[in-house]
């Protein structure tokens, strides 16, 4: 429904969440209600719904939070791609240590003040 108000047509639609969907590994639950769903599967719908209209800027909270390692490195790179793809920025905020390694640059928060940043950045981005 949200991608037929944002203008694509239910065929578009349809492709885009099935597409999103298998490549986060619950396309075979696309017709199963959210109470039948698994913590993580649930986390992962979430995700494919948040891409679905092509955002430009992408704000997640512990995005891999319910995941394996495994999965979690698949929705981080699904993400990367987005963010290629679409020339989005993708903000992450986690605990999640094993998806470290899947950004670009990491800011440390601690107490609501930042305690480190990179020490190189481009242009456009300021600590």
């Amino acid at each position: 429904m949200v991608l037929h108000l944002a203008g694509f047509s239910a065929e578009q639609a349809r492709r885009r969440a099935v597409e999103l969907l298998d490549y986060l590994e619950v396309g075979h639950r696309r017709h199963a209600f959210p109470a039948q769903l698994s913590g993580g599967e649930a986390q992962r719908v979430a995700i494919a719904r948040a891409l679905a209209n092509h955002p430009r800027i992408i704000l997640a909270d512990e995005p891999t939070a319910a995941l394996d390692s495994q999965r979690a490195r698949i929705v981080m790179d699904l993400l990367k791609r987005v963010a290629a793809e679409q020339q989005a920025a993708i903000v992450i905020v986690t605990h999640d240590e094993k998806i470290f390694d899947r950004f670009d640059y990491i800011f440390h928060l601690r107490d609501g003040a930042l305690e480190s940043a990179p020490e190189s950045l481009p242009d456009r981005i300021s600590a």
